[in-house]
């Protein structure tokens, strides 16, 4: 659609393709028209119906629709970029903690090494325990951040049963 040629009649109602498991995804020609829609819907302040009407959507419900996956679209590559940098960061994190869970502590008190009874340095599992809970809570980080996690799913089953104290059942009836 041209600026000058802004007559309703330059889109049609469009079938929406489908992927292999029948559910809709978005063209390039939808995504084309949504950008198209969402523009002139910023410069309008016109009603949903209206855009409905001029882009060839079936509905109203799908215009907004049609706007609001526009505003996503646009918003995508700064999300994508703000994700791959705090992924990065994450990284950096997780390898600082492996190097702490591979090296070798000792135990030190009052600033010097302890020794055992064969002359050895005791070794001091404490800072590789804190490493490992650490890089745990990376990982969980990096799965939040990535949409990895499911949520949790909570199942109830039973009834509730409900004592009047200091009252006759008697009385109730």
């Amino acid at each position: 659609m041209t600026a000058n040629d802004d007559t309703p009649d330059n889109y049609e109602h469009r079938e929406r393709p489908r992927d292999g498991r029948n559910r809709f995804v978005r063209s390039m020609d939808n995504v084309r028209r949504d950008a198209e829609a969402a523009a002139y819907w910023a410069e309008h302040r016109c009603t949903y119906q209206e855009i409905a009407d001029r882009f060839g959507y079936y509905d109203r419900s799908q215009a907004w629709r049609g706007i609001q996956a526009a505003k996503r679209d646009v918003a995508l590559p700064a999300v994508t970029k703000l994700r791959q940098t705090e992924a990065e960061q994450l990284d950096a994190l997780y390898l600082m903690a492996l190097e702490i869970i591979e090296r070798n502590h000792v135990v030190v008190s009052h600033g010097h090494i302890v020794y055992g009874d064969d002359g050895q340095p005791l070794p001091d599992d404490g800072p590789r325990l804190q490493a490992i809970q650490t890089a745990l809570r990376i990982r969980d980080q990096y799965q939040n951040l990535h949409g990895l996690k499911q949520p949790a799913k909570v199942e109830h089953t039973g009834g509730v049963k409900f004592e009047i104290v200091g009252v006759d059942p008697q009385d109730l009836t």
